[in-house]
């Protein structure tokens, strides 16, 4: 059995290809950012059996064959990637075509994920911060904040984190210096009043929320109802580190409530990235910002698919030569 691939600007075009060259029965075996361009890449075979014997045959040319794979293979074991998604990105980095391992490996994660900073300002819904507790919501709230206020926006920030001891206080701490008023909201309606109390009077509204248990429904019906009420964007705070089986529950616990951006966390204290990725993938999520400082002036930074594979593969990233062309799409992502 011999796989076909097809290569179009979009993935319309793409699929219309397949549909032409193999009809309506076709399989889609993978699908990725066609290497070296903007447009869309997509194997696909005939039938549900072919397609299954096409995926390991990929993965068993990707790791018997090809060094490339064999580096961003060990990257990922070592990170603790799941194996189910390690194969899936070992996979589309070998058929990036790509020779230097950190940029198919950021192939890979650009063809298995996707990438939406936080704006600075003019977000049209405020957002939430949400997560397990200690996951660092309420600095990366003042992160968010300060980031916005050294480039001279408006910043309006709330805090519904009434539970944890501390909580409304460390915050407070962090707006006095930046000169920003702490609202504080005790429940859903609270929190309404204080968000429209704010359109219109600033650039950006950030919200810190109570760390609640992801697996405790009544935590999740509550978060939900702060959620409805002010009509926020909840981005989920995941600490990076940690188990990723249970990371990726809780990714798609955050998911079920209305995150679909992901801010990684802590990433200066842990080697491992293994857990932020399968909170990604579980909740299907985009990621957005990380965290890799304890400063609040300079702790925030936006991620993209070439940023990821360099924290992912350091070593490789620094002994390969650029691929210039590459590394300017990928970063611009």
């Amino acid at each position: 059995m011999r796989l076909k691939s097809f290569t179009a600007p979009t993935m319309t075009e793409a699929m219309e290809l397949v549909r032409q060259e193999l009809g309506d029965d076709a399989i889609i075996v993978s699908t990725q950012r066609a290497a070296g361009s903007k447009g869309v890449r997509i194997t696909a075979a005939l039938e549900s059996v072919d397609a299954d014997l096409a995926v390991a045959s990929m993965l068993e040319e990707a790791t018997g064959g090809s060094e490339v794979s064999e580096a961003v293979r060990k990257a990922l074991a070592d990170h603790g990637v799941p194996a189910r998604l390690s194969d899936r990105l070992v996979n589309a980095a070998h058929t990036s075509g790509l020779t230097q391992p950190p940029l198919a490996c950021a192939a890979a994660l650009e063809a298995g994920f996707t990438f939406a900073h936080l704006p600075e300002h003019g977000a049209p819904r405020p957002f939430m911060l949400v997560g397990p507790n200690g996951s660092g919501k309420s600095i990366a709230v003042a992160k968010l904040a300060a980031r916005s206020v050294l480039k001279q926006w408006q910043v309006g920030v709330v805090t519904c984190d009434n539970i944890r001891a501390g909580a409304v206080e460390q915050l407070a701490a962090f707006t006095s210096i930046l000169e920003i008023d702490l609202v504080r909201a005790r429940g859903p309606e609270s929190l309404a009043r204080a968000v429209e109390s704010m359109n219109g009077n600033f650039d950006l509204v950030v919200i810190d929320s109570p760390g609640l248990n992801p697996f405790k429904q009544s935590d999740m019906d509550y978060l939900q109802a702060l959620i409805e009420a002010a009509d926020v964007e909840p981005v989920l705070v995941m600490a990076a580190g940690g188990d990723p089986e249970e990371a990726a529950e809780i990714g798609e616990a955050f998911a079920a409530i209305g995150a679909t951006r992901l801010f990684a966390s802590r990433l200066d204290t842990t080697r491992r990235l293994g857990a932020i990725l399968a909170a990604a993938e579980g909740g299907q999520m985009a990621f957005c910002d990380v965290s890799a400082s304890p400063h609040v002036a300079s702790g925030i930074s936006p991620i993209s698919a070439i940023a990821l594979a360099r924290l992912i593969m350091p070593q490789a990233a620094e002994a390969e030569p650029k691929d210039q062309t590459f590394w300017t799409e990928a970063s611009a992502s």
